[in-house]
């Protein structure tokens, strides 16, 4: 009995000094863990938890719409909520579990945004299920917590970038960039060449039992991949992923990239089907300086094209997609081009708690045959400003301004802006962990 009960004690004792660990790394303190948030059950095994989060403040010229009102209108947002889980069961298998914060800024909901199994064997060959981010450009595989500035997202045309199936309003694609589908992806010479190739739902074939008449009516499949070239040093972001900017931590990079997507039906209307696709490539530098000083530069490039079934819609026509806020719905999509390109530079001296990031950056988006809507546009956005960086993109200020006719003082583009110059100053503040 004696024995029984010792062993009984232990055990208890055990489940207690488990669970102090465990809120311990919760709460950031897990001794010995690899990360602030990170539990280690054992060898092969752990834990972590982290959150994210993004809010800004606007003003925007000409905004309240009413004579006699105001010149500049403002606001207050909550751009992204995130909690991030990730672990490992296996040597070779872990999973990610991330929420975000729909809606936001209209009282918010939490939906899932990543829920990958993967299965990572060597840095040739790993494999993603679930729901994650479709390969694409620079821009959208950055995400908003690890691009180099605050508002990356001016040009959301992808499927991916659509809806969430029969909770926000459009046709399901995707949303946050992410879809169902398997990412195979990996990395050669030593790290400089990086791949990744997926098979995702896309825009998903007709429900008629929901009214939800989509052109895809087979079923078929969004196919995307993205091949990348580091020619000067390897860039450390995990996985497929990719970074705005290392703030020097990778040293001096030059990476160049080509990407693409396609989907047969994957856009247009049920009575006129097109096949959807998405090419472009982009440019990545960054050099670090004697004095520890850092420059970086991005562009990218996409060209978005649909081949109409029965050829393309009238302008302004009933069977015309008007591209609206967050990309709308993809009754047809948008066809067209978008260029982006950025410029920044790290001051090495501190001040206080941070260094002073100083950037411009300009975007433009086009389209040669008015079929995205009514009429041929183009339409820009100039931007400047200075980040300051605490603590790399865990941390991070941003004060910034933006003119242009792209997205009339908000921040993705609206066709309804064309034409009007707006301007637009906003702070905007990331924190996570």
């Amino acid at each position: 009995m004696k024995d029984y009960a010792v062993q009984v004690f232990n055990k208890r004792m055990l489940l207690v000094h488990s669970s102090l660990l465990l809120a311990a790394a919760v709460m950031g303190f897990a001794p010995g863990s690899e990360a602030g948030a990170t539990f280690k059950i054992d060898d092969t095994k752990w834990i972590s938890v982290g959150t994210g989060i993004k809010t800004r403040f606007s003003a925007a010229e000409d905004r309240a719409g009413r004579a006699g009102a105001e010149k500049y209108s403002t606001d207050f947002a909550l751009d992204n909520l995130r909690l991030y889980v990730n672990g490992q069961v296996h040597k070779y298998i872990k999973f990610t579990f991330n929420t975000e914060c729909a809606n936001c800024t209209a009282g918010g909901d939490i939906r899932i945004l990543d829920g990958i199994a993967q299965f990572e064997f060597n840095p040739f060959v790993n494999v993603w299920l679930g729901r994650q981010l479709v390969p694409e450009g620079r821009l959208e595989l950055n995400g908003p917590f690890y691009s180099e500035v605050f508002e990356p997202y001016k040009v959301p045309f992808e499927p991916s970038d659509s809806t969430i199936q029969f909770v926000l309003p459009g046709p399901d694609a995707g949303t946050f960039g992410r879809d169902e589908g398997v990412n195979f992806w990996g990395a050669a010479l030593n790290g400089h060449l990086k791949y990744v190739f997926g098979i995702f739902e896309g825009l998903k074939r007709s429900n008629f039992s929901t009214g939800n008449s989509t052109a895809n009516v087979d079923g078929n499949l969004l196919y995307a991949g993205r091949i990348a070239y580091n020619i000067l040093n390897e860039e450390k972001a995990p996985g497929y992923y990719t970074g705005g900017t290392a703030y020097g931590a990778d040293g001096d990079v030059l990476t160049v990239a080509g990407f693409a997507q396609y989907q047969e039906d994957g856009a247009g209307s049920f009575t006129n089907p097109g096949n959807f696709l998405l090419a472009g490539g982009d440019f990545h530098f960054e050099k670090v300086f004697a004095d520890k000083g850092v420059v970086t530069f991005n562009a990218e490039y996409k060209n978005f094209g649909i081949s109409y079934a029965n050829g393309a819609p009238t302008p302004g026509g009933a069977d015309t997609f008007i591209v609206g806020g967050g990309g709308g719905g993809l009754t047809n999509g948008f066809q067209g081009d978008s260029i982006t390109g950025d410029l920044l530079y790290l001051i090495p001296k501190k001040i206080w708690i941070g260094q002073l990031q100083p950037y411009v950056r300009y975007t433009e988006v086009f389209t040669r045959d008015g079929v995205s809507v009514p009429g041929k546009f183009d339409q820009s956005e100039y931007e400047a400003g200075v980040n300051y960086i605490i603590d790399g993109h865990n941390a991070r200020v941003s004060l910034f301004w933006q003119g242009g006719d792209l997205t009339n003082g908000g921040s993705i583009f609206t066709p309804a802006a064309n034409g009007n110059f707006v301007n637009a100053i906003k702070l905007g503040v990331q924190l996570q962990i």
